[in-house]
């Protein structure tokens, strides 16, 4: 059965997350969506992680705003096979 939790509306087979900063409800029907979306922003900030602590500088690589920011995460990812 539904239930109410903070003005925000918990149907069964919804996903609870939680963790230090919190708790939210994800839909079941987006959970896959955003557990991809998730996935790839994760992988990306593992990549401009490793780039920053090789020496690069933040701008144009987050935000990827310089075209070979995705460029060069594409080639990470193949070699880190993510």
């Amino acid at each position: 059965m539904p239930i109410g939790c903070g003005d925000a509306p918990v149907f069964p087979g919804d996903v609870i997350l939680g963790d230090s900063d919190g708790v939210i409800v994800i839909p079941a029907n987006l959970a896959d969506e955003i557990a991809e979306e998730a996935w790839e922003m994760t992988a990306f900030e593992d990549f401009v992680t490793e780039q920053v602590t090789g020496g690069m500088g933040i701008y144009g690589l987050y935000p990827a705003t310089n075209e070979q920011t995705m460029v060069d995460f594409a080639a990470w990812r193949k070699i880190k096979g993510r």
